[in-house]
């Protein structure tokens, strides 16, 4: 194994002799370099359109790797599916194969940036790339370098990431230390690898053409790091209202975090990755990666505004991933034919109504969101520090018909901390910061259920009013509910205020909408029992607390 600066070293001598070097270029000038390139086409209305390969349309959590050292074999837990080991040679072979690929390049672009808007636990990232695409992607993506850059905590450790979207690795050659495509083909070594050598900070996104492979690399890097250093990183978006309260709101695709969050009366900070400090809570990013299948204007103006307004090529800069367009340049956002997973990546700043320091204090507020396709849930309900640590290390939601092919009943699902594969630490070192964090800062903690009331999906039910839901928020939010009376549900151990204002009670409590009682009941016992098996599956030894433990429905 080669040390980090030996490794470091030879790129660095490498890259001193290479007569195509492209350092820290302005926007403009890498936008018209992807132009150019012919790496993207320019849309009607200025927007930057791209199509990946079928291999990447989206993250390939089976290639994505972790270098399990005598560090990361305590810290990491093995257990998760998403996280796989690597060992220290084979990503020594991937990046000398890495700078290899790239030296040979005839331009190569060079970005530092960093990743964390608060200046103590900002992470120094370089990004070198032959693709101009990649390297704007970093632009929109991560954080300008602050000029007091020094003052970070990590200054001292920064991280190299290359990227090589668009070359394969040799099958033969990575025989045996790589996955097999086919278990069945002993010649179908992949070609491609997305790893992280979290105690080097090195990083390699070598065959993946999803601009998301290059962004959940390194938040899966910040997420790790970043309990080294007192902070606690969640997948969540966050903002601010007009008395400086921050709110956090945490949730799976389909839940609604990103319509919720996007609120006239309060500031957004960001929509999918933060840290909570001693200082509060800061951005990590200094853009978005939207989903864009079915944006419409009237539901979603601000990300519409930010992909879709008109500019000229060179002063817009959003880059449209893998959705339809047309031969006259405008976009169909309803064509799923290549994939539903169609991105847009754009800077916070073509949003509208953003707080553009991306900090704030201590959240008053976090609220979990899951769509419950069983109907059983509450919509709104308080939770207990012990509750809140419980359905964080949890991360429920339901998946339906129309989000997976051949779902028809509504399938369970748990990811960590609302964002399993990007949280590669031990589970108890979250939730521990989470508790103590919650208490020190007396945080409110609420669960809301934007999905279906009176009965389960397919089955007489139907999708929560959201005009109720954004009620019911807006009365966690001001604090409305701290005063009210409270019921516990003893199936699921929440407490479920008896009133809220400007909303039906016979809503607020989900047997009443129910016609069938025993039904309900049946449903909510069903629900109970998975999470039991989850959790025993899942997190029974790693250190969980009992009283935490406890919480979990069905126990």
């Amino acid at each position: 194994m080669m040390s980090t600066p030996d490794l470091k070293s030879r790129l660095n001598s490498l890259l001193k002799k290479h007569k195509g070097l492209v350092v820290n270029p302005s926007r403009k000038f890498m936008i018209q370099e992807v132009v150019k390139n012919r790496e993207s086409c320019v849309s009607a209305n200025g927007a930057l359109a791209t199509w990946t390969p079928t291999d990447s349309t989206g993250r390939s959590p089976k290639d994505t790797y972790i270098v399990k050292d005598r560090t990361t074999t305590k810290t990491v837990d093995w257990n998760s599916p998403s996280n796989n080991p690597m060992t220290q040679s084979t990503f020594d072979m991937l990046w000398e194969d890495a700078v290899k690929t790239l030296v040979m390049k005839s331009k190569l672009y060079i970005t530092d940036r960093i990743v964390g808007a608060d200046i103590h636990h900002a992470l120094p990232v370089r990004t070198i790339t032959y693709y101009a695409l990649a390297a704007l992607f970093t632009d929109n993506m991560f954080r300008p370098i602050l000029r007091d850059i020094e003052k970070s905590i990590l200054f001292k450790k920064p991280f190299t990431l290359l990227a090589l979207p668009y070359d394969k690795l040799d099958r033969a050659k990575y025989k045996g230390r790589l996955r097999l495509v086919d278990s069945s083909n002993p010649q179908s070594t992949s070609t491609m690898a997305v790893a992280m050598d979290m105690v080097r900070g090195l990083g390699i996104v070598y065959g993946s053409a999803y601009a998301g492979s290059v962004k959940k690399l390194i938040f899966t890097v910040m997420n790790y790091i970043m309990p080294e250093v007192d902070v606690l990183p969640i997948h969540c978006s966050a903002n601010e209202g007009e008395k400086g309260d921050c709110a956090l709101m945490l949730g799976l695709s389909g839940t609604g975090k990103t319509t919720l969050s996007a609120d006239p009366s309060r500031k957004l900070l960001g929509d999918d990755e933060h840290g909570w400090s001693a200082n509060g809570v800061f951005n990590f990013e200094n853009g978005c990666y939207a989903k864009l299948i079915r944006l419409r204007q009237d539901k979603e103006p601000e990300i519409w505004n930010a992909v879709l307004h008109d500019a000229s090529y060179t002063n817009h800069g959003a880059i449209v991933e893998n959705a339809m367009m047309y031969p006259d340049g405008r976009f169909d956002l309803d064509d799923t034919r290549l994939t539903p997973n169609s991105r847009a990546s754009y800077p916070l700043t073509f949003l509208k109504n953003i707080k553009k320091s991306s900090i704030s204090g201590h959240p008053n507020t976090i609220v979990f969101l899951a769509a419950d396709a069983n109907g059983v849930l509450p919509p709104v309900a308080k939770l207990t520090t012990n509750q809140a640590m419980l359905w964080f290390l949890m991360g429920y939601t339901s998946k339906v018909e129309g989000t997976e092919t051949g779902i028809v009943d509504p399938v369970s699902t748990f990811s960590r901390f609302f964002g399993q594969p990007f949280m590669p630490r031990n589970p108890s070192d979250y939730t521990s910061m989470l508790g103590a964090k919650l208490e020190k800062y007396n945080t409110k903690v609420y669960l809301m259920n934007t999905g279906w009331v009176g009965g389960a999906f397919g089955k007489g039910g139907h999708r929560i009013d959201i005009i109720l839901t954004r009620k019911m928020l807006s009365a966690v939010l001001e604090g409305k509910l701290e005063n009210v009376e409270f019921k516990e549900d003893k199936v699921f151990h929440l407490y479920i205020p008896r009133s809220c204002p400007g909303v039906p009670s016979n809503v607020l409590e989900p047997i009443n909408t129910w016609n069938d009682k025993k039904q309900y009941m049946d449903r909510s016992r069903k629900l109970a029992s998975e999470f039991a098996s989850w959790y025993d599956k899942s997190f029974k030894g790693k250190g969980i607390p009992e009283e935490i433990e406890k919480e979990c429905p069905g126990k």
